[in-house]
């Protein structure tokens, strides 16, 4: 850590708003001007759009990550968690991977912890759901996709492969639609390699408590997509939910029951809870309450913005929705970042800040390869794309939206050699517990007891 008497900009999270407002810090800031300090719990940002396509198999896991020390390479970057924020001392207490916690003293805090899978007391879900938020589970849901065929083909217990070829996906909004189209893709494509499976023997599911799925890019995308789902397959079971997924039997509210070995849930995100413990002002959902510059209310040295952040919505609002908010996606919280890091400096140098305002661009979503619908939004007019062309318009957009260019031509030469070599289809289950088989060959044998007759006439003899 810095032991430096300039003031320190404390950054709390490394995600989409906090690795680009230290950028942004960084590239305005005067030389000496200040240290920027970044936490996080991994030493790496995900870019999450692309969480699907890694499952896929797509873009290799690697490239999906930003390390966080390589892309600030002039800011203190330290893996911990932030666990308290002292404001009348302005002391950050940080807890580190190892050792002891330890304060750490800040003269502004930028608070970008983002989101965490918002879930529900559903029985069942802790012991068997499967999350999509980072790039662990993406790689896990893609390792344990490809281990449900390995199962399904090497065993005659028609129970035991009816349960491993059936997959449930709760949750019909980007990161559900997009996975599911995804996963699908790469399974079908994989059952090309198994004698014993086929795509027909395989059954997946999508279910969700509103009336569609996809709201991002409209109602009449919304359809298209579920349609289109359907025709590949794919069971949608929309205005229902999961009463329990005890030992993977899976009960809907519908009256559906099946058993499955694969639940997915991405059924929505909520604030990260450790805010509570920070003492800021929270709305009615646990966001951080924010002005239209990004400063927290009540305050004007702590700033936050995206997924934990409730930031009104000036372009909403000056249409006439007077309650409007920024939606928790990638597209605001990019923008959010760059404004915020303005506003950190404006403020350190006494300053006016700038408010946040930002009309929505559309959306795009892909389901497969080949597969997509995306919205672009070009002022009053909303071009409604599906298909290839839209799938492009995804890759495209997220692609140069993917940070720094030693990320971005890894991520397009990953898909340039996909067009010509065959999907790998490879499970690497083994990784998740590398050491197991190497324990089993190291640990000490058992010492084989003494023959009781023997140990009789020893006790004899003594």
């Amino acid at each position: 850590m810095s032991t430096t008497e300039r003031p320190r900009i404390l950054v709390v999270g490394g995600g989409y708003v906090g690795l680009y407002a230290a950028r942004r810090i960084l590239k305005k800031m005067r030389y000496g001007e200040a240290t920027v300090t970044v936490v996080d719990p991994r030493s790496y940002m995900t870019y999450q759009p692309f969480l699907p396509e890694a499952a896929a198999g797509n873009i290799s896991p690697r490239h999906v990550v930003v390390p966080l020390r390589r892309v600030l390479p002039k800011a203190e970057v330290l893996t911990g968690r932030v666990t308290t924020i002292d404001q009348d001392r302005k002391v950050a207490t940080v807890s580190p991977l190892v050792g002891e916690a330890y304060e750490l003293p800040f003269d502004y805090l930028v608070v970008a912890l983002g989101a965490v899978s918002r879930t529900f007391p559903i029985p069942g879900l802790a012991e068997q759901g499967i999350g999509m938020k980072g790039i662990e589970e993406a790689i896990g849901l893609r390792n344990h996709v490809l281990e449900q065929l390995d199962k399904a083909d090497s065993t005659t217990d028609e129970e035991i492969r009816r349960k491993a070829l059936t997959f449930v996906f709760v949750g019909g909004g980007f990161a559900g639609a997009e996975t599911i189209g995804e996963v699908e893709d790469m399974a079908r494509d994989a059952a090309k390699y198994y004698k014993n499976v086929s795509r027909e023997d395989m059954r997946f599911i999508l279910v969700d408590a509103a009336d569609k799925i996809l709201p991002e890019v409209g109602p009449k995308l919304g359809k298209y997509g579920k349609e289109h789902l359907e025709g590949r397959g794919v069971e949608v079971y929309l205005s229902t939910s999961m009463d329990s997924c005890v030992d993977g039997h899976v009960v809907l509210k519908n009256g559906l029951e099946v058993d499955s070995n694969t639940i997915v849930w991405t059924a929505g995100v909520k604030p990260n809870p450790v805010l509570s413990r920070y003492g800021l002002p929270l709305g009615p959902r646990g966001h951080v309450d924010c002005e239209p510059t990004l400063q927290v209310k009540g305050t004007d040295y702590i700033w936050a913005a995206g997924d934990n952040a409730q930031v009104p919505d000036l372009v909403g609002r000056k249409a006439g929705n007077e309650n409007a908010w920024c939606p928790p996606n990638a597209q605001h919280a990019l923008r959010q970042a760059r404004v915020l890091g303005d506003n950190v400096l404006s403020g350190m140098r006494g300053f006016p800040q700038k408010d946040y305002a930002h009309a929505n661009k559309g959306a795009v979503a892909g389901l497969g390869l080949h597969k997509g619908v995306a919205m672009i939004v070009m002022g009053k007019m909303k071009i409604k794309l599906k298909g290839r062309l839209a799938w492009y318009m995804h890759r495209g957009y997220h692609g140069l939206a993917m940070p720094t260019w030693n990320r971005k031509i890894r991520v397009f030469a990953d898909w340039t050699l996909g067009m010509f070599l065959k999907r790998e289809v490879v499970s690497l289950g083994a990784i998740e517990t590398p050491r197991e088989e190497f324990y089993e060959a190291a640990k000490p044998a058992p010492v084989a007891a003494a023959p009781k007759e023997k140990t009789e006439e020893k006790a004899k003899a003594s």
